[in-house]
């Protein structure tokens, strides 16, 4: 990661507007939760960011799924050391206003619309955290962190949640082009994988995993080949 880019990472997250970031984030309390996340999103971003930059192509395109301040450092790297065009997406319209008034000096622009209106090809799909969010999809999410019991879990919900998640998984993959590259959280690994199994393309799961900042949920990546990849130490193949 060149000096600059580093440098670009510290300046953004000055410019945050963490009081107006932590209404968004928490009923109460939520500068106190920023003073205490910016360190480690900056931190553990970069680790991350180091990553993608050893697995990406340059001059590439990047579709963002549900992005915010945590993804800042990889959107960062991306464009700035691999001149990659990235196209991080949110609902929270409130978040993507503040983001983007801090990133005013970058090359890129938060996009407050569904990821489902993408255009175009894209080698790199991060997806974190976004299909087991509680808020959104909560039978999901009990699901996902083993949290269902016979006496709450309600499966005609989760069926609707289902079908709005499957919808959104074969939107995005199949403008993945292949070989491809998704980042994703380990929960959501089965989501990924069983779409991969349908359309009868090859992949394989790297076993390193990376912490995350603010959900806490271990992220890991998956690639997507047109030929079963070659052994290797650090990846296991399924």
């Amino acid at each position: 990661m060149k000096p600059s880019t580093k440098n670009s990472i510290a300046q953004t997250f000055l410019h945050l507007d963490y009081e107006a970031l932590g209404k968004i984030y928490c009923d109460e309390g939520g500068e106190a939760f920023w003073q205490h996340r910016q360190g480690p999103c900056q931190r553990l971003g970069k680790k991350i960011a180091s990553h993608l930059n050893q697995s990406l192509a340059p001059k590439g395109r990047s579709l963002y799924i549900g992005a915010g301040v945590a993804e800042l450092p990889m959107l960062i790297v991306e464009t700035a050391d691999l001149d990659r065009s990235v196209f991080p997406y949110s609902l929270r319209k409130k978040e993507v206003a503040i983001l983007n008034k801090a990133c005013t000096a970058l090359p890129f622009q938060f996009l407050a619309d569904n990821a489902l209106h993408a255009q175009g090809k894209f080698d790199h799909l991060w997806l974190v955290s976004v299909l087991n969010d509680p808020e959104c999809y909560p039978q999901t999410s009990a699901l996902s962190y083993g949290r269902a019991t016979p006496f709450d879990f309600d499966p005609d919900a989760y069926k609707k949640e289902q079908y709005i998640l499957l919808r959104l998984i074969h939107s995005c993959l199949r403008k993945l082009s292949i070989p491809g590259l998704v980042t994703t959280s380990v929960e959501e690994v089965p989501w990924i994988t069983t779409w991969c199994l349908e359309h009868n393309i090859p992949f394989h799961l790297e076993s390193k995993t990376f912490p995350t900042a603010i959900v806490g949920d271990p992220l890991c990546f998956i690639h997507l080949d047109e030929t079963p990849p070659p052994k290797a130490s650090n990846q296991k193949e399924l």
